[in-house]
């Protein structure tokens, strides 16, 4: 969670660097090219600023959900965030491994699947054993739970 947490405050960081100094010297030097309502850099640097702004109250608002985040209320015995999952895909007759991660964790490339993907949504609150029936953009796939490790059963990461 401390790797997530110092993410979003890099990137707030930085956002509320741009908003203080960057934007602000933005905005005053297209005014001074003059009238307002014909003044493309102006419009562009005030656009940029609601945006930023936007997205300073969105990460503000996921760093305290992430801070808000109790480890000891995740589940033992079923796949939540942090369990690693091992898959039998059903219609392949082949093994994959996921992990179970927020979506600024995210990486499917490596395995890493964010818990509200379609896949990772598939796999909350199941059990070894359990088949598993997932909509994914190429079709529906279908898995057996193979193993699973519980965020407890590896220790945080």
């Amino acid at each position: 969670m401390e790797e997530i947490r110092k993410k979003i405050q890099a990137q707030l960081s930085e956002l509320e660097n741009e908003l203080r100094f960057k934007l602000p010297k933005e905005i005053q030097k297209a005014r001074e090219f003059g009238d307002l309502k014909e003044n493309a850099e102006y419009k562009a640097a005030v656009e940029r600023q609601k945006m930023v702004m936007a997205r300073v109250v969105q990460l503000s608002q996921r760093l305290s959900e992430v801070e808000a985040i109790d480890l000891s209320k995740i589940p033992t015995d079923s796949a939540a965030y942090g369990s690693k999952v091992v898959l039998y895909d059903l219609d392949s007759e082949e093994d994959i491994t996921y992990r179970l991660v927020s979506s600024e964790e995210s990486d499917p490339e490596n395995g890493l699947i964010s818990t509200v993907s379609p896949i990772g949504q598939s796999l909350m609150g199941k059990e070894e054993g359990d088949e598993v029936k997932v909509k994914t953009p190429k079709g529906w796939r279908n898995f057996e739970i193979k193993r699973l490790l519980t965020i407890h059963e590896q220790g945080e990461k």
